[in-house]
């Protein structure tokens, strides 16, 4: 049973991931890009190139969790990456 609390944390990784990695893959990819534990109960949210499949990463407090779904019609609405180098002053 997947259970989760109002404090749920949820993590998008704004850059398309390769849909072919997995629990140790996406761990791996959590730990460098974003730096933060998956064993801390947040969901970690990946997509494709062109946001038709999604997948979650999430600890449940006895193992990892991978989720995915994939859209027959239509596209996930994703945030884009922002551009840092034309906000720094």
């Amino acid at each position: 049973m997947l259970t989760l609390s109002g404090s749920l944390r949820v993590f998008l990784a704004l850059e398309p991931c390769d849909m072919r990695k997995s629990f140790d893959s996406l761990h791996a990819l959590v730990a460098a890009q974003l730096g933060e534990d998956t064993l801390g109960g947040a969901v970690f949210a990946f997509t494709n190139r062109t946001r038709t499949l999604i997948k979650l990463l999430h600890w449940d407090g006895t193992g990892l969790w991978v989720h995915a779904k994939r859209l027959e019609k239509g596209t996930f609405c994703w945030p884009k990456p922002s551009d840092e180098k034309g906000k720094r002053a």
